[in-house]
C-alpha cells in the first residue's frame, strides 16, 4: 500500500519536510517512490511555506494512496481533497482511538479489581488457616496438660 507522508529534512530546530509517495512499510526517511512537494513550516512568507505537485498527488490518490494525518490536513487546506470528508474521517479515527483507550482502561480496571479480590480471598484463607492452626495447637496443649495432670494424679495415688 502506498502512503503519502512527510520526510523530515533540515537541521536541528529548523525542520523542513518533503512530501513523498512511499511504501507503507518504509521508514520515515527511507526509500521514496516519488517526491510530490515540500513543506517549510519555519518560512515567514506563507506563499513560500508549501509547494505541492497537485497533478501527481491526485494521480497517487486515484491509485489508492492513503495520506497520513498531517498530509491529509495539508491537502485539505489546499483543496486537493474534500475537507469535510477528511475531517469526518479523521474524527471517526479519533473516536475509535478514544474508544480503544477507554476499553483498555475498563479491562485493566476490571483485571486490577479481580486481582485485588483474589488477593483478599487468599489473605482470608491464610488467616483462617492460621486461626485453625492456632486452635489446633491450643487443643493439643490442653490435651497434653490434661494428660500430664492425669499422670500426676496417678503418681500421687501410687505413692499414697
Amino acid at each position: 500500500m502506498v502512503r503519502l507522508r512527510l520526510k523530515r529534512m533540515g537541521r536541528r530546530h529548523r525542520p523542513f519536510y518533503r512530501l513523498n509517495a512511499v511504501d507503507k512499510r518504509t521508514q520515515r526517511d527511507g526509500k521514496v517512490l516519488e517526491q510530490l512537494g515540500w513543506y517549510d513550516p519555519m518560512s515567514k512568507d506563507e506563499s513560500k511555506q508549501i509547494h505541492l505537485n497537485a497533478d501527481r498527488i491526485k494521480f497517487w490518490l486515484e491509485k489508492g494512496a492513503q495520506p497520513s494525518d498531517t498530509v491529509g490536513d495539508l491537502l485539505a487546506q489546499h483543496n486537493l481533497i474534500d475537507a469535510s470528508a477528511w475531517q469526518s474521517a479523521r474524527m471517526k479515527k479519533i473516536e475509535k482511538r478514544k474508544a480503544t483507550v477507554v476499553e483498555a482502561k475498563i479491562v485493566s480496571d476490571a483485571a486490577a479489581k479481580l486481582e485485588a479480590e483474589a488477593k483478599a480471598l487468599e489473605e482470608a484463607e491464610a488467616k483462617a488457616k492460621a486461626e485453625a492452626d492456632a486452635k489446633a495447637k491450643e487443643a493439643e496443649a490442653a490435651t497434653a496438660a490434661a494428660a500430664a495432670a492425669s499422670e500426676g494424679g496417678e503418681e500421687e495415688s501410687k505413692e499414697g
